[in-house]
């Protein structure tokens, strides 16, 4: 019995001494800082809120009370006392075009245009500094944002710059005065040859070209007069840039048409330790020519290096184009469009342009899926989606592609059908509500109301456990509200959560409206989701790295109103702030 009892004592000191050895270790962690004393909206699956968080190194060592957290205080922890201020988890652009849109005002800078008078000031303006014969190309001024409602005719752009040429573009869309017609060979009896989409608009009286072109900007024959930018001055602006993103709290973005020079330029910041945005990169694929081509570019992305990149930096996918756009009519719909002085539309029948036929699309994602690449295209009106998701569901019957995160970019028009189908394939659509913000006057106006109930119906996507991310679809200048399109996360919180507009009285189908957790998770967890990166980011949980914000607004419980105007007090990305008010 002495041996047993000298034995048993034995194994209790021995359990004794692990259990202090192990507490030791972990009471000795000492947490790099500690916020606390905050509203802490976790955004995990219980959409936890907590009082305090630790980081240590670039993640997130704990979340908890106040009183819990600050034990993992040490010597050089640095603590912040958030005196109840809200903390999220770091916003997530779902699509934006950086490179393009930090260079807009690199020669010159461009008014904010209202009407028809204002852009026609513009062309005067840029007129009376260009000499005679250079190009004056205005770029996203969208019809559907102007006073007017209508684009400006080839009499108004001959008047405002006789001797320069001078374009109009809208997206795909444009609108050309008669010499930027004669030098891009444009005339009566012009057709589209290279296989592409595309028509002119012509005179129903005398079949001369009105100057309005569909999907034929490939053909116009304009030229730079502005400045030439270095490759320092665009690293510079692009950099000006990412830090504007981190001032309205975004620390994760989706590069939604991606390319080589794009992708080195990201490298270089990488490398240099000055990237304060995480990208992923949907790598644009030109889909004109023959389909092997076609698909030999698509294996191509998969061979990039960056396809295996870091949560830092990666190829995700690709991207194409599949329509046109709502505002410059000529989304694919399943109905016609309809008649309109809007859009410039005679042809009673005419449902828009689809670039890419389903047979010719159903390849391209075959392609994609057997290479690991998610599949996006750019695809505005229910007529593309539909054909979209029908690719999608065909291919979903032999191949995983449900595993890739399939997305749909836009998906402005949808139908209950598309909800439900884009649910049970788990694709993911990539809406941004600066749409439903700056175009529902228009929008009513042309197509009523009735037929606008899918527009961007985010509370049937919620309810139907389709993952929807949110995003801006940036493409011109910098400046968080200023900027075509509003890149600003709380504007697009404010319009998923009112379903208000600009310029227009009411709301648009408020049974489609967000609850404000929801409309969070769609610029946090959702995105990361899309993104690849919800391993990683995209909520404020143990061992997800370290990217979170300081409001100055409690969205969860503020007046509504007050969303919209919120502020970011600071913004922190792997655990080092990048910006601070």
């Amino acid at each position: 019995m002495k041996r047993f009892g000298r034995r048993g004592l034995r194994i209790q000191v021995t359990v004794l001494f692990l259990i202090f050895c192990f507490s030791t270790s972990v009471f000795a962690i000492e947490a790099d800082l500690i916020v606390y004393n905050g509203k802490i909206v976790t955004v995990n699956s219980e959409s936890s809120v907590c009082r305090a968080m630790a980081i240590k190194d670039n993640r997130i060592l704990r979340v908890g009370g106040n009183e819990e957290i600050l034990q993992l205080k040490g010597g050089d922890t640095k603590v912040v006392n958030l005196n109840g201020k809200m903390v999220l988890p770091g916003f997530i652009d779902s699509h934006v075009h950086p490179c393009g849109a930090c260079m807009t005002e690199f020669d010159h800078p461009i008014p904010q245009m209202d009407s028809i008078e204002d852009a026609l000031n513009y062309i005067k303006m840029r007129a009376s500094v260009l000499a005679d014969g250079e190009w004056i190309v205005l770029q996203q001024v969208f019809i559907t944002r102007l006073r007017e409602q209508r684009y400006p005719t080839r009499e108004e752009l001959d008047k405002a710059a006789p001797k320069n040429p001078t374009v109009f573009r809208t997206g795909p869309d444009a609108s050309l005065s008669s010499l930027a017609m004669k030098l891009s060979g444009i005339d009566r009896n012009f057709t589209v040859t290279d296989g592409g989409p595309g028509r002119i608009e012509k005179d129903s009286n005398t079949g001369e070209p009105t100057g309005i072109l569909r999907s034929c900007n490939r053909y116009i024959k304009s030229s730079s007069s502005g400045a030439k930018p270095t490759e320092r001055d665009q690293y510079e602006r692009l950099l000006e840039l990412f830090k504007d993103y981190n001032k309205v709290g975004i620390t994760g973005i989706c590069d939604g048409s991606s390319n080589a020079s794009n992708l080195k330029r990201y490298q270089k910041m990488l490398a240099g330790g000055e990237l304060s945005v995480r990208i992923a990169a949907q790598y644009y694929v030109d889909t004109i020519g023959p389909i092997e081509e076609v698909k030999e570019s698509i294996r191509k992305v998969a061979q990039h290096p960056l396809y295996k990149g870091s949560p830092m930096l990666r190829i995700i996918g690709i991207k194409v184009f599949l329509d046109g756009g709502m505002l410059t009519g000529s989304a694919y719909m399943r109905e016609p469009w309809g008649v309109s002085k809007i859009y410039a539309i005679d042809d009673p029948d005419y449902r828009g342009v689809l670039f890419i036929p389903k047979e010719r699309l159903l390849p391209m994602v075959r392609t994609a899926t057997e290479s690991k690449l998610q599949f996006t295209a750019h695809t505005v009106g229910d007529g593309a989606v539909h054909t979209l998701l029908d690719v999608y569901e065909q291919v979903s019957k032999t191949m995983p592609i449900r595993e890739l995160r399939p997305c749909i970019t836009h998906s402005n028009f949808m139908s209950a059908e598309a909800v439900k189908k884009a649910a049970a394939l788990g694709v993911i659509p990539l809406i941004q509500p600066a749409w439903l913000y700056l175009d529902t006057r228009t929008l009513t106006k042309h197509f009523g109301y009735d037929r606008l109930r899918y527009f961007q119906p985010l509370r049937s996507l919620f309810e139907a456990d389709c993952i929807a991310a949110g995003g801006s679809d940036h493409m011109q200048k910098i400046g968080p509200v200023r900027s075509i399109n509003p890149y600003d996360p709380f504007l697009g919180m404010w319009t998923t959560i009112t379903r208000r507009a600009k310029w227009y009285q009411g709301r648009l189908h408020p049974e489609e409206a967000l609850s404000r957790r929801q409309a969070i998770r769609f610029y946090t967890i959702n995105c990361a989701k899309a993104l690849f990166q919800d391993k990683y980011v995209g909520s404020l949980e143990e061992g997800k790295l370290a990217d979170f914000i300081v409001v100055d607004t409690d969205l969860l419980t503020c007046p509504v109103d007050d969303i919209r105007n919120a502020k970011i007090i600071s913004t922190y990305m792997d655990g080092r702030r990048v910006f601070e008010q």
